[in-house]
């Protein structure tokens, strides 16, 4: 069973999931780049059952998806690291990638929201690209 850690940038709230991610993707919506600074936001999906707050608990905000869904955003009170967005409707989790104690070796499988990117954004190569959310 593969074992996954992380934590804010504070180190006030840690995080630790079980098993391998579901899915890893770059999502370009606006709302990733506006929580990042940047063109995209890189999550691995975790079933939520899978992960659990080990120190701390994250603050939480609640925002809509460009797919209609509500998406907790959970972040630390102290220095406002974004650990993960709760995806409500698909009962996951997207952990920020870059919060993971051991992240450097992930790569996305999928880049969604792709019509919403700035015109600078440089998408992976051989990964395939969504406009949208597949399925949706």
């Amino acid at each position: 069973m593969e074992h996954y850690e992380g934590s804010c940038g504070c180190g006030a709230v840690h995080y630790v999931f079980q098993d391998k991610p579901i899915n890893s993707a770059f999502c370009y919506c606006k709302e990733c780049q506006i929580r990042t600074g940047s063109d995209k936001w890189f999550g691995l999906w975790v079933p939520k059952a899978k992960l659990s707050f080990t120190k701390e608990t994250p603050v939480s905000f609640t925002r809509v998806s460009d797919a209609g869904n509500n998406v907790h955003m959970l972040f630390c009170g102290k220095c406002g690291t974004t650990l993960c967005g709760e995806v409500e409707a698909k009962g996951i989790y997207s952990v920020s990638v870059a919060t993971l104690n051991n992240g450097h070796d992930m790569s996305p499988n999928i880049a969604i929201f792709t019509a919403s990117a700035p015109d600078w954004a440089i998408f992976p190569e051989g990964v395939p690209k969504f406009d949208t959310l597949p399925g949706h």
